[in-house]
């Protein structure tokens, strides 16, 4: 998708649709000739259209304007909420996409309570989002969409908005490269996969270099928990380490970022129930967050120092598979009773996490995973549960959900629930009971990030969404994860 911003003479500006957000107690924009005010007037008096919240209509031919048609969108009796402009934006850009409109224009909307700025950055991500298709494994896939440009029009010249929808369109190419590899086949996407996918970006960017340490490397090194989970699989494990010089390495190190990368999890040994089991390609979510960050990072050639690691693997019950009993021995030194081998999540983020902090120094790391159906329970598919042992980093990533709608929801981290993970055979279990799942599963990476700076994203119920045609990656938390890397460039 093409973007641009612009503020020549709406009357002058060819569009084959022009989209106009009108609310019931809005005025017509003044932006538009008195003469299509008037024809929305009589249009809205007729009763083709009421401007309630959500309502999406077509006028034909609209007076003094080069443009063929309207879209008037609704916003109904009230101020939008953030997330209610952008899933109009969305709904919108889909309608957009279905008809037969090349180039459509924005009228940016002077109502609402967020700036130009903010409206032309989000709405150039989420309409990027919104014309992602997936159609690799089709034999006939779809017609494509006719839609190729979309301009954000405002009467004011601002310079500010040109950069707004850069920044924009480069995180919603990071959200697309999460989708992709989230919504590929477990058969094509397994841990060597993602490292090809790793020094693919390492040769399209040339601040960015990779690093990728084998199944037989990692167990040399000593990492006993990512080892055991790797096992199982013919597919070798893999942890991949790309390191991004937008800035000068410091004393005081870089940010990293930490992926859960399971490829396909069956459970293990403590094998999953079948009814849908094939959704667990999505396991490999936070992973997939991580590249498409990185990506977003690159695009936009952030001043910062950025090391992101991924922890690749599939989770399979063969022979050699782990099995509940288990104990390994960590990177860290520490043990780990291996309880329930679903809980295998943990045990590769566990010795990455170790792996970053002993070798790359960094003074803030943010792992990210698919990491429990308690999450889900929890907090549903709208936010994704962010765990600190740092308040400020807390607030930090929640301040850049809110900004992009990208949400998080604070957890609480307190030492009453570190008892549930007591082993009478090892210095912890993998696994805490049925109780705060999401929290105690939270609470065992806490005990390999106890002298660093460090938050836990759970997004196991907004990495991706469920049945029918909608069914899918969603590329959280990347819209999340880049605001927070440009506001602390």
């Amino acid at each position: 998708m093409d973007f641009a911003v612009s503020n020549r003479p709406l009357e002058k500006s060819k569009a084959d649709a022009l989209v106009v957000l009108l609310g019931k107690k809005n005025d017509l924009p003044q932006a538009l000739p008195s003469a299509t005010r008037e024809q929305i007037s009589q249009f809205t008096k007729a009763g083709d259209f009421n401007a309630s919240k959500g309502q999406l209509v077509w006028l034909h031919a609209p007076q003094d304007l080069n443009a063929d048609r309207l879209l008037l969108v609704g916003t109904g009796d009230s101020p939008l909420s953030d997330q209610g402009w952008l899933s109009l934006v969305h709904k919108a850009t889909k309608t957009l996409a279905s008809s037969p409109v090349k180039q459509a224009m924005w009228l940016l909307d002077d109502t609402h309570t967020q700036t130009l700025e903010w409206q032309v950055r989000e709405g150039s991500r989420v309409v990027e989002e919104s014309t992602y298709r997936f159609d690799n494994y089709r034999s006939k896939p779809a017609p494509a969409s006719n839609l190729a440009k979309l301009t954000f029009w405002h009467a004011e010249k601002d310079a500010t908005l040109t950069k707004a929808h850069k920044t924009g369109k480069a995180v919603g190419l990071g959200v697309n490269v999460a989708r992709d590899l989230g919504n590929l086949p477990p058969n094509d996407c397994y841990p060597e996969y993602l490292s090809g996918v790793a020094r693919d970006l390492g040769k399209e960017y040339e601040k960015l270099t990779v690093k990728v340490l084998s199944q037989a490397q990692a167990e040399k090194m000593g990492m006993g928990a990512f080892h055991a989970v790797a096992k199982g699989s013919e597919r070798q494990g893999q942890i991949i380490v790309m390191e991004y010089k937008g800035a000068k390495p410091t004393k005081q190190g870089p940010v990293a970022l930490v992926g859960k990368g399971i490829t396909f999890d069956t459970g293990g040994i403590s094998l999953k129930p079948g009814a849908t089991m094939d959704e667990m390609k999505y396991d490999m979510g936070g992973a997939a967050s991580v590249f498409g960050s990185v990506k977003t990072v690159c695009e936009l050639d952030l001043p910062i120092h950025l090391v992101a690691v991924v922890a690749a693997a599939e989770n399979m019950p063969d022979g050699r598979a782990a099995r509940p009993g288990d104990i390994v021995k960590t990177l860290s030194g520490q043990t780990v009773e291996i309880l329930n081998t679903d809980a295998e999540g943990r045990l590769v983020l566990c010795d990455a996490l170790t792996y970053v902090q002993q070798k790359h120094k960094p003074h803030t790391v943010i792992d990210i995973a698919t990491l429990t159906g308690a999450c889900v329970v929890a907090l549903g598919a709208h936010a994704q549960a962010v765990y600190s042992n740092d308040d400020d980093l807390s607030e930090a990533l929640l301040a850049a959900g809110k900004e992009t709608g990208d949400r998080g929801w604070p957890m609480p981290l307190w030492d009453e629930y570190q008892g549930q993970l007591d082993s009478p055979f090892a210095d912890m279990q993998n696994i805490g009971g049925p109780k705060a799942g999401s929290i105690t599963a939270a609470c065992f990476l806490s005990r390999f990030t106890k002298e660093v700076k460090w938050a836990h994203l759970d997004i196991a119920g907004t990495a991706w969404t469920s049945g029918g045609m909608s069914k899918g990656a969603t590329g959280r938390p990347v819209p999340m994860l880049t605001r927070y890397l440009m506001d602390n460039a």
